[in-house]
């Protein structure tokens, strides 16, 4: 995740100048690692018929091993498939740089793989092991599960930027994205607040790219320049989502005797209302002067943005043309929020069987 916005601070500062940046490096070694070590886990397990984790393994097409390495090692060769054709779509279409590309979408499923790959293989020992192992092990599951969903939050950065959050449309964005996440962390971790120490991770995360990148001289290598850039330009402040995820720890460690749909209707409904409460007034003070500094972020461009642009000028962009169209984003984001949470429940008490 950190050669990710790395490479995503590279683009909006200096340009795609090569291939060989050293955050493409570290993006791609993260598929190698995983790769290489998770194809090991597997053929050990495979050929050594006394192997420890012969007994907590699968078999898939005659191999053995944990359910998490076959899953991580897919995932270590989509992000290594990515990379040439992530080169050939640069040489292709241009150098200007777009997160939903088709290489960029092969290259974040696979580091999500990756990633929940690892979750599986935390999983499979959390769920053999007693109280005392488990709860270390824990704390490993909801730091991997915070990494998800700053990848996440990754594949809808050009949609969940501040001059949006006055609309409905970011709402059902986020709504789409994080509460499922979110559901299947907490009931599959069994931790109490586990959605907050999740959402906490995240916003550290951040808060540490935000701060740290900007340290790192950077010059645009590409035009038009439009903003004067002479630093790595880092991601924005991190959304207000630890306030919903601490409203729905506190809920569902009272709803325990709810059924799941009574569960993930309220607990969809919390989401969106909490999240626009914390989120609204906090858009407007970062749209405000009092945001412009390096705490709050709000001061950094990307080389090639226009000054007449909304972000530039400090606008709210009107996605949605009359009242109505603005509540209807709304329903939908409710919606969403609660069939993905229905979702995630399942995910997350298929998570606790894992044994393998």
């Amino acid at each position: 995740m950190v050669g990710t916005h790395w490479d995503i601070s590279w683009h909006r500062s200096i340009g795609r100048d090569t291939f060989w940046t050293p955050a493409h490096i570290a993006i791609y070694m993260c598929g190698v690692l995983a790769g290489l070590s998770c194809g090991y886990l597997i053929l050990s397990t495979t050929i050594n018929g006394t192997s420890a984790l012969r007994g907590a393994s699968v078999k898939i097409w005659g191999f053995r091993g944990p359910l998490g390495a076959f899953i991580a090692a897919w995932g270590g060769i989509a992000m290594i498939t990515s990379a040439p054709f992530d080169d050939w779509w640069h040489n292709a279409y241009g150098l200007d740089v777009k997160i939903l590309s088709p290489p960029h979408v092969l290259l974040i499923t696979g580091m999500v793989a990756v990633q929940f790959g690892a979750l599986v293989l935390i999983l499979g020992q959390m769920n053999r092991v007693t109280d005392g192992a488990r709860a270390k092990l824990e704390w490993l599951f909801l730091y991997v599960g915070a990494m998800i969903v700053v990848c996440l939050m990754i594949l809808i950065f050009e949609y969940a930027v501040r001059v949006y959050m006055h609309s409905g449309f970011f709402y059902r964005v986020v709504s789409i994205t994080i509460p499922g996440v979110l559901a299947a962390l907490a009931r599959a971790s069994g931790r109490r607040w586990a959605a907050s120490i999740v959402m906490g991770i995240y916003s550290l995360f951040i808060i540490g790219c935000l701060w740290i990148l900007p340290l790192f001289a950077a010059t645009p290598k590409l035009g038009p320049v439009y903003q004067h850039v002479t630093h790595f330009v880092p991601p924005e402040f991190p959304l207000l989502l630890i306030v919903p995820a601490v409203a729905l720890d506190w809920l569902w460690q009272r709803g325990t005797t709810w059924n799941l749909w009574a569960q993930a209707v309220v607990s969809g409904l919390v989401f969106v209302t909490v999240l626009a409460l914390a989120q609204w007034p906090f858009a407007s003070f970062l749209m405000s002067p009092s945001s412009r500094n390096w705490v709050f972020g709000t001061i950094y461009f990307d080389y090639n943005l226009h000054p007449n642009s909304h972000y530039a000028r400090y606008e709210f962009a009107p996605l949605e043309k009359n009242a109505a169209q603005f509540w209807a984003e709304m329903a939908f984001a409710a919606l969403a929020a609660i069939l993905t949470t229905r979702l995630g429940m399942s995910w997350g008490d298929w998570m606790r069987r894992i044994r393998r």
